[in-house]
């Protein structure tokens, strides 16, 4: 069955416009409570909330608070917390679920729900469908002694800080690191310099200082070239920026150098493997370098692509039992770890590496020489099937004819908008660029076509 609000990553949209609207959500509360309920087993259901720092959060929180007292749910009120930390604190607290009001890396105007479940994983499809049910039908409020209580937890932020260091070797410190970590303004803001102040690091903490207005904005993993300048700016050995939600990461090293996801994903297999726990390979996605499977597979790591978003990534490491994937976006899975992304959690799996190896992060992956990847978003009318274009299919044949095996051709509809995804990569970057190009006219040139 096909789902009419969950996407991929819960429910997003601009704030306002439904179906992010304070009455949708309330229902959506109440439908959720409902069927969480439900599978209770008899036992009064608790549902933790979350929420990363847009304006918006204070009235969608709101908003699902009433839901779901009205459906006789207790609520477990979080304030600003990383997605992350909200499903840790949904085991550890032992609620049937877990509610994060985030739209992640997106701007301030957006926002949206997502759900975890008790073991702190993502909903299942059939819970999502059954929520989806439920709001179909009225919205009845329980009788008055039956309503849900809210309830503030104080001590969230610290709980899930100290759950962050555990995942950092106790005999191991960062005493004599200098480290710029940028917060993007987002939910990680009093969480993660803590973190790494605490195992002994010099912290220079940016983008920590939300309004409700600028999160996202010009700093986090989303705009690194703040955190590049960051670094290079205070000296520092390496920079951390994060997300809006804190579930992606990108690192910088002392030159101010980037490095992407799957450089960071790279660095924690290559260690892994060389203190003898890396279990089973690694999970990219079709957007994952060419380079970087090449690497690993002379470091002989398996290497498996699942489809874009984290969720697929999830699936795939699960169906193969392998602990570590990740996207070049930043979202990277360490299962030994936590059950979902955690960008806090992942750059210390980095740090421990560089720790133990004495190397820089530039030292440490020198190996791994990313090929140049273009990526173009061309607008296509909804529905447009590149698939059925000859033209478009002529020219994509050509282009991999040229790559002649040293890269690859990627042609992939946005899940949320109407876009082509054009990408194309391979050793020499002009061949790379007239490729794309190419590529991305002739498939204007087809979505135009009546």
């Amino acid at each position: 069955m096909s789902r009419k609000y969950f996407g991929t990553d819960g429910i997003r949209g601009k704030v306002g416009e439904a179906p992010i609207t304070p009455d949708f959500v309330m229902r959506l509360g109440y439908a959720a409570g409902r069927v969480l309920a439900q599978a209770g087993q008899g036992e009064r259901a608790s549902v933790l909330i979350g929420k990363d720092t847009r304006i918006s959060g204070y009235m969608l929180e709101s908003a699902l608070e009433a839901g779901l007292s009205a459906a006789g749910v207790d609520v477990l009120l979080l304030g600003p917390m990383p997605t992350p930390g909200v499903a840790y604190l949904t085991r550890a607290l032992r609620a049937q679920a877990g509610i994060v009001i985030s739209a992640s890396h997106n701007p301030f105007e957006d926002n949206g729900i997502k759900f975890f479940s008790a073991s702190g994983n993502k909903l299942s499809d059939l819970i999502e469908l059954a929520i989806e049910a439920e709001l179909e039908q009225p919205m009845r409020t329980m009788p008055s002694a039956q309503l849900g209580k809210a309830k503030r937890i104080n001590d969230a932020a610290g709980r899930y800080i100290e759950f962050c260091k555990s995942a950092f070797p106790s005999e191991l410190d960062l005493r004599g690191m200098k480290i710029v970590v940028d917060c993007a303004h987002g939910a990680t803001y009093h969480v993660a310099p803590p973190v790494f102040h605490e195992l002994g690091a010099e912290v220079i903490a940016v983008g920590n200082l939300p309004d409700g207005l600028n999160i996202n904005q010009d700093c986090g993993s989303t705009k690194p070239e703040a955190l590049m300048a960051a670094v290079q700016e205070h000296g520092a050995d390496l920079g951390i920026a994060l997300d809006g939600d804190g579930d992606r990461v990108m690192m910088a090293d002392r030159s101010g150098s980037l490095f992407d996801g799957d450089q960071l994903v790279y660095a924690i297999a290559k260690f892994r493997q060389e203190q003898g726990f890396l279990k089973g390979g690694v999970v990219g996605t079709l957007m994952t370098n060419l380079a970087m499977e090449h690497a690993l597979a002379k470091l002989g790591i398996p290497f498996a692509r699942a489809r874009v978003g984290d969720r697929y990534v999830l699936e795939l490491m699960q169906e193969r039992g392998w602990m570590l994937g990740g996207e070049n976006s930043g979202h990277i899975l360490c299962l030994d770890r936590h059950t979902t992304g955690d960008g806090i959690i992942s750059a210390l799996q980095v740090l421990e590496a560089l720790k133990l190896s004495g190397k820089s992060l530039s030292e440490f992956t020198q190996e791994l020489v990313l090929y140049p990847q273009v990526l173009i978003n061309v607008r296509v009318e909804k529905g447009f099937d590149f698939k059925s274009s000859i033209p478009v299919l002529d020219v994509l044949a050509q282009a991999e004819q040229a790559l002649d095996g040293e890269g690859r051709v990627l042609l992939r509809p946005s899940g949320t908008e109407p876009l082509l995804r054009v990408m194309v990569e391979g050793k020499e970057e002009a061949k790379v660029r007239h490729w794309a190009e190419t590529l991305a006219t002739k498939v204007r040139e087809s979505a135009m076509q009546p």
